[in-house]
């Protein structure tokens, strides 16, 4: 694990954004385990390419005029527990970071792998997550 100092910047980049930090297993239970709504789960990471695609890209989605209801993050390899714990809820993906899922009423309907990230750019990674946010996060039209 790193010092937590080290970190700051990188948790930063994504709580600036309004992503909440989950930092125990039970924060994570508490949320997914609602069922209601939309929910992104950022598996953020020390990796360069969390830093140099994932949150770039999650920054560029998130300015979307679609967004999931809530957005929040568990980092790997420091908040263990938490991250063991939201790993649970993506069913059949096996641990990636990072990684990035998207949960509708309670259920997995998009998933971002590390190998969906790692080679390419912030844009493209924010083009693949504002279609899914399109698809799974938009409101159904008013009727009159």
């Amino acid at each position: 694990m790193y010092p937590e100092i080290m970190l700051i910047p990188m948790r930063e980049e994504l709580t600036r954004l309004g992503v909440e930090e989950l930092r125990t297993a039970s924060d994570v239970d508490q949320l997914l385990s609602k069922k209601q709504g939309t929910v992104m789960v950022v598996v953020n990471s020390v990796c360069g390419c969390a830093a140099g695609r994932m949150r770039p890209g999650v920054r560029l989605a998130l300015e979307h005029t679609v967004v999931p209801d809530k957005s929040v993050s568990v980092f790997a390899g420091q908040d263990r527990d938490a991250t063991e714990q939201a790993r649970r809820y993506f069913e059949n993906y096996p641990p990636s970071s990072p990684s990035i899922g998207l949960f509708r009423d309670g259920k997995l309907v998009y998933f971002m792998q590390r190998s969906d990230i790692e080679n390419r750019d912030a844009e493209d990674i924010a083009g693949d997550l504002t279609a899914a946010f399109d698809k799974f996060c938009a409101k159904a039209a008013a009727t009159n």
